[in-house]
């Protein structure tokens, strides 16, 4: 008990000398950088050209290593993805083992084992690291590219392709480059459906001689490894590979827009407008403005404390965050301020873009500003040298860059030599803001009226990087017509009313791909407004909602959620099966606002209003007088959700047009999901009863 009682007058006593010796008022000042010591790996030279880099770790029983090749970038042309789908039949077998095989011996030998188009990795523990490093090297030197494997992956590929067709983040990723490089450029190049149907297996192979190769290759090991272990195990597995011997790329020089463009792509199912100010530059590591340039942009965009996020975010409320990147290397790269941004507060978020950045280049930063830049730096940096595999990548940082070989030893030092005059300087040099380049992806009717009335020139594009002519074509084209036209017209194309009204019940069977997960649907509606629509995997029900005219639930993982009252009230809105049978005497308002283009169709664009106010815009052909597109946003649980529903290759059932493929999307804020739907059987009039709803 004594001793307790000593050990807390102790602590008391520590805890107010703490309080007398510390001002918490104050921030505690910046201790020196940190010293660096950063030991030089063993280096050999193959007879093939391969570098072999060793850095000894023998704090753990494991060794890493990876082999990379340094190619440059490549141009790809009209077979654009060859080298990434080239890569994953890397991962798919060997000319001794199967894909299954393969894996078996890896997961034998508790290891990870990859390939890549650019080379590979392997980490084990040390005593199964020499088979596993084996491994690895059979999967880069004897690929069997099996037919059924290069069949799938090209199949995934278009699938995620087709999945991000309508994702605002993804399309600005391609066009932002193809813009700011040009499309023939290896960094503005990007894969299409088509360039992937038009790969073939002997196109892969083609890219596998031509790229896999010891020429420009760097093998590193790190962790529980002699050096001359690890020669004798890289002479075994690469010493008699011989290759195609690779060159360096050439690239000609991109110049920068020569006065300050506004390019816009529309996205119109986007929630929110990706943002993208940003400008090509040069910069190898070798440069004296490297420094300065990390510290600049930090400060500008590189976290929560940096000027574009307390201005965007925490200032305006435009946008979760805002940041800006910058590039460095051998070749060009880029400077960007990039963020996702409500579209109605696109023009003010642009003004604020480059108001930051010509502040940044016309007033110096404080010193305070600059010295938490520094220390984020010198915190980050020492703390990744406890990874060795960092310091691993150093050192063929070093022989690739042409750099000095205590670069990464004075990092620190030359990092905190840079002045409050050396970011004014590379900030001018290297953020531009008279001739830069600012993309905006997203819903543009919200936001392109506004970009000109500030005063900006805007360029339209398509989600491809081709350029769009104003959409005059379309309204100087189209037959003039009154909304109640394009409706009647409507009617007719898929039937008639006579035919329309003796349509009682509908069930139609469909296949549902949502991100490459495929579902069976069933869908059925009784008139007025009753229906149900049921998903199944493998015969397992996985979700279904339901109406009966009265209340609805959605089913879902065994968890029933009962309609809102709000969501009931719409449901009842509905007086029968077509509802453009009814918008003129079920108090439904409609506006005709112009005509657009969806691809290559010109569209009449409608505001339809139902008599509870919900909004929806309906797009109709200007030749066929079919429905092509439905948008809406509902506010769910606070969220503002926007649903986007395609509807193409009509086909007659009966005596009626049924649209038989339906691509939907849901996106919100914070992203969103793609599902396609395609018909398989459309019963009319079938044996349905209001129980079948409950």
């Amino acid at each position: 008990m004594k001793k307790i009682f000593i050990i807390a007058a102790f602590s008391l006593l520590a805890q107010g000398i703490s309080a007398q010796t510390i001002n918490r008022s104050q921030k505690p000042k910046p201790g020196p950088a940190p010293v660096i010591t950063v030991a030089d790996p063993v280096i050999y030279k193959l007879a093939n050209g391969i570098t072999v880099l060793v850095v000894e770790n023998h704090k753990l029983p494991k060794v890493s290593a990876s082999y990379s090749i340094d190619a440059g970038p490549i141009t790809e042309g009209a077979k654009a993805g060859v080298v990434s789908l080239m890569g994953s039949m890397l991962n798919e077998g060997t000319t001794t083992k199967t894909k299954a095989q393969f894996d078996e011996a890896v997961d034998q030998l508790g290891a990870d084992v990859s390939a890549g188009a650019s080379g590979g990795t392997v980490s084990a523990l040390t005593r199964y690291f020499s088979p596993a490093f084996m491994l690895m090297a059979e999967s880069i030197r004897q690929p069997s590219f099996p037919v059924a494997s290069f069949e799938k992956i090209k199949s995934q590929t278009i699938t995620g392709l087709k999945s991000s067709e309508k994702s605002a983040k993804a399309i600005s990723s391609r066009v932002v480059n193809a813009l700011a490089y040009g499309k023939n450029n290896p960094y503005g190049e990007f894969t299409t459906e088509a360039s992937i149907n038009g790969i073939t297996l002997d196109d892969v192979k083609a890219a596998y001689k031509k790229y896999v190769t010891p020429s420009r290759g760097y093998l590193t090991f790190v962790g529980d490894i002699k050096p001359e272990a690890a020669k004798a195990l890289a002479e075994k597995a690469f010493g008699d590979w011989k290759g195609t011997t690779l060159t360096l790329p050439v690239l000609a020089k991109v110049k920068n827009p020569a006065k300050t463009e506004v390019d816009v792509v529309n996205v119109s199912n986007a929630v929110q407008s990706e943002i993208t100010v940003t400008n090509l530059l040069d910069l190898p590591l070798s440069s004296p403005d490297y420094f300065a340039v990390l510290l600049a942009n930090q400060i500008l965009g590189g976290g929560a404390e940096s000027r574009l996020f307390t201005n965007l975010r925490e200032k305006h409320g435009f946008t979760y965050g805002a940041y800006a990147s910058t590039g460095s290397g051998r070749f060009q790269s880029k400077f960007s301020a990039t963020a996702a941004v409500r579209n109605e507060k696109v023009d003010s978020a642009v003004v604020e873009f480059l108001r930051e950045i010509n502040i940044i280049r016309t007033t110096k930063v404080s010193a305070e500003e600059l010295q938490n830049a520094k220390n984020l730096y010198n915190g980050s940096f020492a703390l990744g040298l406890e990874n060795p595999a960092r310091t691993a990548g150093f050192a063929s940082s070093i022989l690739i860059n042409n750099l000095p070989k205590d670069f990464y030893r004075t990092y620190l030092q030359k990092l905190n030599a840079v002045t409050t005059d050396d970011i004014l300087r590379v900030a001018k040099k290297y953020f531009n803001y008279d001739d830069t380049r600012v993309v905006v992806v997203g819903k543009t009717d919200a936001f392109v009226p506004g970009l000109t009335k500030a005063g900006f020139t805007v360029n339209q594009f398509d989600n491809f990087a081709n350029p769009v002519k104003a959409e005059t074509a379309a309204t100087s084209t189209a037959p003039s017509k009154s909304a109640k036209e394009i409706i009647n017209n409507y009617i007719t194309a898929i039937g008639g009313e006579a035919a329309l009204k003796k349509i009682t019940a509908i069930e139609q069977t469909a296949d549902m791909d949502i991100q490459g997960n495929k579902l069976g649907l069933t869908m059925k509606k009784l008139a007025p407004n009753l229906n149900s629509m049921e998903a199944t995997m493998m015969g397992q029900s996985v979700m279904k909602q339901s109406f009966n005219g009265t209340a609805g639930y959605t089913m879902q993982m065994g968890k029933k959620v009962d309609m809102t009252t709000d969501e009931v009230l719409e449901a009842k809105a509905d007086k029968g099966l077509f509802n453009q049978l009814y918008y003129a005497t079920d108090g439904t308002k409609l506006e005709l606002a112009g005509t657009t283009k969806l691809g290559t169709k010109d569209a009449y664009k409608l505001i339809v209003t139902n008599a509870l106010g919900k909004k929806k815009t309906e797009y109709y052909d200007v030749n066929s007088g079919l429905l092509l597109k439905e948008e809406k946003v509902t506010t769910k649980d606070g969220v503002e959700v926007t649903s986007t529903t395609e509807f193409s290759d009509y086909k007659k059932v009966g005596d009626i047009m049924f649209a038989h493929t339906l691509t939907q999307s849901v996106q919100t804020a914070k992203g969103g999901q793609e599902f396609s739907i395609v018909i398989k059987e459309t019963k009319v009039n079938p044996a349905i009863q209001a129980a079948d709803f409950n």
